[in-house]
């Protein structure tokens, strides 16, 4: 029986994760030393409390380094040996000239979820560590980014159907290293990962211990806090905003009437984006603005991130702006449209995707010409196929910390059910 290096809890890495229910479960193997102890640990883990599921390993070759195949290859060698199934992908084609590190992350994260689903999981496990999560808030700590303080999240689900579950979060580097030299197991150090050329590297020897220490304490609070104010939203969201047509959101006056203007403000800055179609969040500061203008009864008819809020006797209506749609296009199965809807539906050939009129309200007082107007910034994906909404600040990543106000969202404008997160008391855990 192997005896832990410090700081490194055999028998806790993995006990919220739900294993026993999965047939396979995905761990993404770049061959560096986080990783790779991550592989030995989870085979470990799943020979002992979860036989019968599967383990595939995944290493994505970015092809950005002559090295990065052989590395690739080394980790295949590595899997042979423990009996452990391993995946190569690769990130093909043209690379950007800058953004490089920022493309290259997408890219993994298709590439792992293409290969998740090859196998017929919903889960990827990362080797995410606490010294990652510690760089992480400083960096953003730096850009006084206050949501972005909770850090990285223990789970995040990607577009729409695969969970990245981060089970080594709490665990420092040193102890991982320390592990794979008890093991006998070297691994890879990437070039790119000291390199003063990137922020991530220059943060990660400027930390000190005590940084590392005050980072991680920083997270845990604003994690809690993130969590529990995207609780309260959701719960005003529910209370107070309704579906009034295709495409139109509305909001009672009771939603302005509550002792939590934080929640409330957070809650519109997602009502905002959801409508509007866009990846973030509405500017805090004018989000406010707009909420005290509304909530003192002022008329309102004003554009923030897309989206129109126009005030009228039946309620705050919010909507897709007129402006910056998409011109038609031919759109695969799968894609999403204005970050507001998904094309469904199989089809021998890609089906034209253009704004399309509807005239349908689904309260008697909506006012027609924003029925209309919301209606004419809605997808005609064509016979045979649908449009489903999504809410597009989640539409391909989706932080643990946001599931509670996501859900509230997908319930008001009918977007597919969210899937529930990877760990025990959720889809039949077994243990």
């Amino acid at each position: 029986m192997l005896t832990a290096p410090p700081g490194l809890d055999l028998s806790g890495l993995f006990s919220s994760f739900d294993m026993t229910s999965r047939d396979s479960v995905i761990v993404a193997v770049s061959g560096g030393s986080d990783s790779t102890a991550l592989l030995l640990l989870l085979n470990e883990h799943l020979g002992r409390h979860a036989p019968r599921t599967r383990l595939v390993a995944v290493t994505v070759d970015h092809a950005l380094r002559p090295e990065s195949a052989g590395e690739a290859a080394a980790v295949a060698r590595l899997c042979e040996a423990l009996c452990i199934t391993h995946r190569t992908v690769v990130w093909t084609g043209a690379k950007p000239a800058s953004g490089t590190a920022a493309a290259a992350r997408e890219a993994r994260y298709a590439l792992l979820a293409e290969a998740a689903r090859a196998e017929r999981s919903d889960l990827v496990l990362t080797g995410h560590t606490a010294n990652d999560q510690a760089e992480t808030v400083m960096m953003r700590g730096a850009r006084a980014s206050g949501r972005g303080l909770a850090g990285i999240a223990p789970a995040t689900l990607f577009d729409a159907r695969i969970w990245f579950g981060r089970p080594l979060l709490k665990t420092r580097r040193g102890a991982l290293r320390a592990f794979l030299k008890q093991k006998g197991v070297g691994w890879i150090d990437d070039p790119s990962n000291v390199s003063d050329r990137y922020e991530r590297p220059r943060v990660r020897k400027a930390l000190s211990e005590s940084e590392i220490v005050q980072a991680l304490g920083i997270a845990g609070q604003a994690s809690a806090d993130r969590t529990a104010l995207g609780e309260d939203a959701a719960r005003l969201i529910g209370d107070h905003a309704c579906r009034a047509g295709p495409g139109l959101l509305r909001l009672s006056c009771d939603f302005f009437r509550t002792d939590r203007q934080d929640a409330a403000v957070y809650a519109l800055r997602i009502l905002l984006a959801v409508a509007g179609g866009t990846e973030h969040l509405p500017d805090e500061a004018r989000t406010t603005a707009l909420y005290i203008r509304l909530a003192a009864g002022e008329p309102v008819r004003a554009v923030l991130s897309r989206a129109l809020v126009d005030r009228r006797r039946g309620g705050i209506f919010l909507l897709r702006e007129r402006r910056g749609l998409p011109a038609s296009a031919n759109l695969p199965d799968g894609s999403v449209w204005d970050r507001r809807y998904r094309i469904a539906g199989e089809a021998e050939a890609a089906l034209a995707v253009a704004a399309s009129p509807l005239m349908e309200g689904n309260l008697p007082d909506a006012p027609a010409s924003l029925v209309r107007q919301a209606a004419a910034g809605i997808p005609d994906a064509g016979p045979g196929r649908g449009a489903v909404p999504v809410a597009a600040p989640w539409a391909r990543y989706l932080p643990l910390f946001d599931v509670a106000p996501a859900r509230a969202v997908a319930r008001l404008i009918g977007a597919s059910e969210i899937p529930e997160p990877p760990f025990h008391g959720h889809i039949g855990g077994k243990a």
